[in-house]
């Protein structure tokens, strides 16, 4: 009989190592069909919860943050991308690529989360984001990802218009961070295991049956 597992996947959507990472932990789900099931649920975390709604050049702000050369910020794209495409995913990000501030997305994966379709909100928003450069800080994209996600627009556009759900992702916020997470991807399974950074498919499916036959073992 199959083991059940829960996971919580803290993330934002600007961060390229959080879809190379959920891509990682979906394939190695798919290789341990039979033996391992489990419910992916989408946490927020903010890289730049200051960003303003303009963004910020990607080149620039990697530079501010991290004091990385031109020449170190476009190899460590390189890396990303041939990591992502690796696991299916295109980055098409450039010099000219920019920072833009995620709340509003978080919000709309809140929602998603009781519509049970954080999932394809999810990988709607990352696609949105890394492949097609778009301005995930704007309402008209942030609806278009929603419908595209099979959510209901006209609910989706209330939401975006006032600040519901704005409480509730301030607070899982901080309880992750209480929780001692300072960077992402941060997968949690079963509230007891953490697996950081985008790894490979084989970290996850190796981590995935450890877990699993330890509940086996405790169940008999």
């Amino acid at each position: 009989m199959p083991q059940h597992l829960k996971i919580d996947f803290v993330s934002d959507v600007a961060c390229p190592w959080c879809v190379i990472g959920l891509k990682g932990l979906e394939a190695a789900l798919e290789r341990l069909q039979g033996d391992v099931t489990a419910n992916i649920h989408f946490q927020p975390f903010e890289l730049n919860p200051n960003m303003g709604s303009e963004g910020q050049n990607l080149r620039d702000h990697i530079a501010q943050k991290y004091g990385t050369t031109p020449e170190q910020s476009a190899a460590s794209r390189a890396v990303l991308q041939e990591r992502a495409a690796g696991v299916g995913f295109t980055i098409a990000m450039s010099d000219e690529s920019r920072i833009y501030n995620t709340f509003d997305a978080h919000r709309l994966l809140h929602w998603a989360g009781e519509q049970s379709r954080q999932s394809e909100l999810k990988h709607a928003l990352f696609e949105a984001y890394f492949t097609q450069g778009a301005n995930v800080s704007r309402h008209d994209v942030l609806l278009d990802v929603a419908t595209r996600a099979g959510l209901d627009t006209a609910r989706a556009a209330e939401i975006l218009g006032g600040d519901e759900f704005a409480a509730a992702v301030r607070d899982d916020e901080e309880l992750w961070r209480s929780r001692g997470i300072s960077s992402v991807p941060a997968i949690i399974i079963d509230e007891k295991y953490l697996v950081s950074g985008g790894q490979p498919v084989e970290v996850f499916e190796e981590v995935l049956k450890k877990i699993a036959a330890e509940r086996a073992a405790v169940a008999q």
